[in-house]
């Protein structure tokens, strides 16, 4: 007889650092995990650790159906394509699937990954697709934790490559000395599993940091330290953002989304605390630990 507790949790995004980290924490704890993947390759890894891996293309009803079929839970996140400029409609398709799959498959809980800005109605930029994604999960009736996360300390990393050559950090951030909630992936995948493991009804919000709030100035600071030498930051001006993001390869769509996005950021339209529904949750990883990596030469 199979009881509730023996059933595994589905973990989507799993070739994402988010996934990886939500699957890695669950599989640490000694739950049972389900890993959702595209391809039955990027799930070898997974399953040499004793996950369960179903192959599932999200915005297929069928396969994300059955994916979603006798858990405990799942944590749902819809991959951002850059690269298209049908990105935001390609995001609401995934965002229906998601939320038709989950009802069918009578999923007894999710927490989907979110950004925090999701709030506001307009003016956000690529976190409109989150904003999607919460309203479609949201109407389900199935208990949803909307887990925003703050800006990803691991966005820096491509800046901090170049400041590792040149010594000079480039940023979108501005101004360099207005610091702003960050936070590690592995800290979302630690409050992505342990929210999944709560008994809860209804929807709820919750807002993910880290210990302390970071400027462009710390980051350059952080980098400094690490590679013994000097490290200035160079804020870029908007219309140097198309050029800086060249090798990104972003549509026309995602870059308009990107400078929105990012101007929304530098002028406190998006906000951490601007929802006063959410609940605030901390993590414990520093920057300088995310760039522990980096090395001295």
């Amino acid at each position: 007889m199979t009881t509730s507790a023996s059933l595994p949790y589905a973990v989507f995004g799993v070739t994402g650092r988010t996934g990886a980290a939500t699957a890695d924490a669950l599989l640490r704890a000694g739950q049972a995990v389900r890993v959702v993947v595209r391809d039955p390759a990027q799930g070898r890894p997974w399953a040499e650790r004793g996950a369960e891996v179903a192959v599932a293309d999200l915005t297929d009803l069928a396969s994300m159906t059955k994916a979603l079929s006798r858990v405990q839970g799942a944590y749902v996140v819809s991959p951002q394509q850059y690269h298209r400029e049908d990105l935001f409609e390609i995001a609401a398709l995934i965002a229906d699937t998601t939320a038709r799959a989950a009802m069918a498959a009578e999923a007894p809980r999710l927490v989907a990954l979110s950004s925090v800005g999701a709030d506001r109605e307009s003016a956000t930029g690529w976190i409109g697709m989150n904003r999607s994604f919460e309203q479609r999960l949201g109407a389900t009736g199935i208990p949803t934790t909307l887990l925003r996360a703050a800006y990803f300390m691991e966005n820096w990393m491509p800046m901090v490559g170049h400041a590792m050559r040149s010594g000079t950090l480039p940023s979108f951030l501005a101004p360099a000395q207005r610091a702003i909630p960050m936070v590690a992936t592995a800290d979302v995948g630690s409050a992505a599993a342990a929210l999944l493991r709560e008994a809860r009804t209804g929807t709820g919000i919750v807002t993910l940091s880290g210990p302390r709030d970071y400027a462009p100035n710390d980051v350059a600071a952080t980098v400094s330290a690490a590679l013994r030498k000097p490290v200035d930051v160079a804020v870029l001006p908007e219309t140097e953002w198309p050029n800086a993001l060249a090798d990104a390869h972003f549509s026309k769509a995602a870059l308009a989304g990107f400078t929105e996005m990012t101007r929304s950021l530098n002028d406190s339209h998006i906000d951490i605390k601007s929802d006063p529904s959410a609940v605030e949750w901390t993590g414990t990883t520093t920057l300088e630990q995310v760039f522990q990596r980096l090395t001295l030469t």
